[in-house]
């Protein structure tokens, strides 16, 4: 009986010890793609910005002034 409570013992832990890790490995996994989706975001906003600018510049340069005012 005290074999078989050891035996159980140590595949508990085993399969602690597993879960564990994978929970590492996990959480490492999640850090990395916060870090990752902060690049992106930051990325998606710059070209954003520069699209909206060469928007501006584009509507500037198609807006002809009236007569009276060149």
């Amino acid at each position: 009986m005290a074999d078989d409570h050891s035996r159980r013992m140590e595949k508990i832990e085993s399969n602690f010890a597993h879960l564990e890790h994978q929970v590492e490995e996990m959480n490492r996994v999640l850090i990395e793609q916060g870090k990752l989706l902060e690049r992106l975001k930051k990325e998606v906003q710059r070209q954003n910005t520069a699209m909206q600018t060469l928007e501006l510049e584009r509507i500037r340069s198609n807006n002809q002034k009236p007569p009276h005012y060149q």
